[in-house]
């Protein structure tokens, strides 16, 4: 496979460990409501499904029920109030990022993650300061597993989306890069999710840790 140009990055659970402060987020709710608080091990692995993975672990609750919308709303105002407060960058990232760039890749992020959260986010961790694109997932009319995000961020970068490889650590990352025509690889280190199968994904690649990205391209 020819290397790159760029690496895209999905953002939580590949590039942040966004997981201890979306469940405080959600656990918050419960103690509120005078409800125990649970285990932060429950809300982990559901951390890549956002605000409807959060509220079905703290509350069971679905997109069905009829008062999704004002928990969602209430889940996602506590979490905006507080999205650094545990947030770290995973091991190795930072570390695999310099090498990147100090052979002449370019990076960015592509997250299903609104503008909302992802601007003021990308503005308090000094890890985004050498991003040369941030694409939400309102950024463009369609969210992953759309390649549309995936293919703005080529524009953005001003590469053909061919020159770019895409990482990420839900199934859909997978889907969309291989849409967009770019290389994909797959963070076992990531969220996951419950009972996935990282291996059926068809992923061009699967990585354990950050700095084995660094080994694939051949530049170690």
């Amino acid at each position: 496979m020819p290397l790159p140009k760029a690496v895209l990055f999905d953002l939580d659970g590949t590039l942040i460990d966004s997981a201890p402060d979306l469940g405080a987020a959600a656990d918050k709710m419960r103690i509120d409501r005078g409800l125990p608080s649970l285990e932060y091990a429950l809300y982990r692995p559901m951390a890549g499904s956002g605000a409807r993975g959060m509220l079905h672990v703290a509350f069971g609750m679905t997109e069905a029920h009829a008062d999704y919308e004002d928990f969602k709303n209430e889940f996602l105002n506590n979490y905006q109030q507080a999205m650094t407060v545990k947030t770290t960058v995973f091991d190795g990232v930072t570390d695999m990022l310099a090498v990147l760039q100090a052979h002449g890749l370019r990076w960015g992020v592509v997250t299903n993650k609104s503008q909302r959260f992802t601007i003021p986010l990308s503005q308090q961790m000094p890890l985004f300061t050498t991003a040369g694109a941030v694409v939400s997932g309102d950024t463009t009319p369609y969210a992953k597993p759309h390649p549309a995000p995936l293919l703005e961020a080529a524009r953005l970068l001003g590469l053909l989306s061919g020159d770019c490889w895409y990482v990420g650590d839900d199934e859909r990352d997978i889907v969309a890069g291989k849409a967009a025509g770019m290389v994909t690889v797959a963070a076992h280190y990531g969220y996951l999710g419950q009972e996935a199968d990282v291996l059926r994904w068809g992923a061009d690649h699967v990585i354990h840790h950050p700095l084995e990205l660094v080994d694939l391209l051949g530049k170690a």
